[in-house]
This record gives C-alpha cells, sequence and structure tokens, in this order.
C-alpha cells in the first residue's frame, strides 16, 4: 500500500468537519489481501473510491451515494483511512489498476478524478477563456485535465517553479499571482474560474476574474470560515458557482495508463508510516507538492 497526503487531510488537523477523528488518509493504492464473498479480488491491485453511501436512501437510489445523508468518507469522515497497514472498503468501492501505471503514480488516481470531475459538471469549449487559480497538489492537475479540452487556459500561481512545472508539462500559459495582474486579468475576464488556492481569499478573487454569467468553480476545502462574501454579485452579474468534489475514477486511470498527465514530477518526498507526522509537517510548507506515506515501509 501507498497514500498520499492532501491538503484536506492538513485542513483535518486544523478542525475542517468540525475536528475528525480517526485515521487519516484519502489517496492511495493498496492490495486486496481479503474479501468475503468476492474471491475474485483477492491479490489485485486496486484504488478505491473514498465515499461509501448507505445504498437504502433516495438519493443512494438516484445514484447519488456519494451525498449519500448517511455517507462516511475514508480518512474524512466516519470510517477510518489509508495511513495504516490495512484499510476496510466495500468491493463496489474498488478499481483495479493495469500494470502500467506503477504504484506512485495511482496515489494520485483520487484527485486527478477530483480533476476530471469539472468536465463532468461544466462544458469547457476551445472558444473559452478559462482561468485556474491555484498552482498546487490540486491546481496542477486540474491545470493539466483542462487544458485536454484546447481552450485558452491560464494558470494563476504564486510559485516559479510550481508554473514552470506545468509548462513543462504542456501547459503554455502561465502567470505569477500579484495585485497589478489581477487588475489586469479583470479586464479581460475569464468564461470559467477554477477556484483551487485552498484560502479563505480565493473565492473573492475568482469573482473578480469571471465575466458576467460566467461560472467559478470551488475546488478548494479548509478549516477557516468564509466571513466577507458579496452575495448580490451572484445575482446582479448572473454567475453560477459550482461546487466540485470528487469524481470519475475510470477517466483518471485512463489518463494516468496514456501518460496524457503527468504526476511524477509532483513527487516531492516518501516516508514509512512510523514517520507520518514529519510527513504532515513537510506537506504543509509551502512550496511541498506530493508527500507519499508508505504504511509497510
Amino acid at each position: 500500500m501507498l497514500a498520499g497526503v492532501c491538503a484536506t487531510d492538513l485542513q483535518l488537523t486544523r478542525g475542517y468537519h468540525g475536528g475528525y477523528r480517526g485515521v487519516l488518509g484519502h489517496e492511495f493504492v493498496a492490495e486486496v489481501v481479503d474479501a468475503p464473498g468476492a474471491p475474485t479480488w483477492l491479490g489485485k491491485r486496486v484504488a478505491g473510491e473514498i465515499n461509501i453511501g448507505c445504498g437504502d436512501c433516495d438519493l443512494c437510489h438516484r445514484g447519488l451515494e456519494k451525498h449519500c445523508r448517511k455517507r462516511s468518507a475514508v480518512g474524512i469522515n466516519g470510517h477510518d483511512g489509508a495511513f495504516a497497514e490495512y484499510l476496510v472498503l466495500p468491493v463496489a468501492n474498488l478499481h483495479p489498476l493495469p500494470d502500467t501505471i506503477s504504484n506512485e503514480e495511482a496515489v494520485f488516481i483520487e484527485p486527478l478524478a477530483a480533476a476530471f470531475q469539472i468536465l463532468e459538471q461544466v462544458k469547457i469549449t476551445p472558444q473559452m477563456r478559462v482561468f485556474v487559480q491555484g498552482d498546487g497538489r490540486l491546481g496542477i492537475l486540474c491545470a493539466q485535465v483542462i487544458a485536454q479540452t484546447g481552450c485558452d487556459l491560464t494558470v494563476i500561481g504564486h510559485s516559479p517553479d510550481k508554473l514552470a512545472l506545468l509548462r513543462a508539462a504542456g501547459v503554455k500559459q502561465t502567470a505569477l499571482s500579484t495585485p497589478e495582474l489581477l487588475v489586469q486579468l479583470a479586464r479581460s475576464p475569464a468564461d470559467v474560474v477554477v477556484e483551487v488556492t485552498g484560502a479563505v481569499a480565493g473565492l473573492p478573487t475568482a469573482l473578480a476574474l469571471v465575466r458576467p454569467a460566467g461560472t467559478v468553480v470551488l475546488k478548494s476545502t479548509f478549516a477557516d470560515q468564509l466571513n466577507e462574501f458579496d452575495i448580490s454579485q451572484l445575482v446582479v452579474d448572473e454567475l453560477t458557482l459550482v461546487g466540485s468534489r470528487c469524481g470519475p475514477f475510470p477517466r483518471a486511470i485512463g489518463a494516468l495508463a496514456n501518460r496524457s498527465v503527468a504526476v511524477g514530477p509532483l513527487i516531492h518526498a516518501r516516508f514509512p508510516l512510523r514517520s507520518g507526522v514529519d510527513a504532515l509537517a513537510l506537506a504543509g510548507q509551502k512550496g511541498v507538492l506530493k508527500v507519499l506515506i508508505d504504511p509497510l515501509a
């Protein structure tokens, strides 16, 4: 098994989601070592979806299991996560992996699926102007996914090194965030702004960068509360605000298998489970991308 540290893990340690108590970790690859009633899964290398619905409520019956009112979420809500030697999941949550995807790459399936969820929710065409606001772990994945639409994409970030990494991955237009730049971009606003900074200030900035009748996609989750928000702008400018969370695993697996998304350069460090606290501390430092935890090391 191998697991990745996510920004959500860090926010959970700061009180996000009401102060979760349990084992963290929801980005992982693992081998099935026990499968009561489903022996064909034994020995398979898998990734797993994190939402576990009850299967009986109206939302589950409508195919909205990830929004089940009684749902648990691996490493986030009511279900222990992957920073452990063993993890239990329903077989329905599992996805077998091809040998062409390494364990290190497979750790990115869950966040990459979340990036593909944007395209499930918003139609982006080559004629559209799109800003991705944020150059962190998820922002880099979102940018690579959206770039595949052929749209006029600009990634706005705070790190020259991360923006250079994106350009190396084929994202041509990047911009270092400054107050002057944001004013300039606001004069030519985007059709769609994807907010993935993980910061409270991200939404007001995104609203300043989107055109009237445009769409803002929110990917950030954080423990702090958003205290200042002009909701009238949504009405006056007829904006669409889209919350975006988990996404399609098959699309993510396919993108890693065909090498249309590059994740290797995002890996910063790898720790054994006994050094998990150090792993989270490093992942929380400015400029650090993906930190991996090996529960069996």
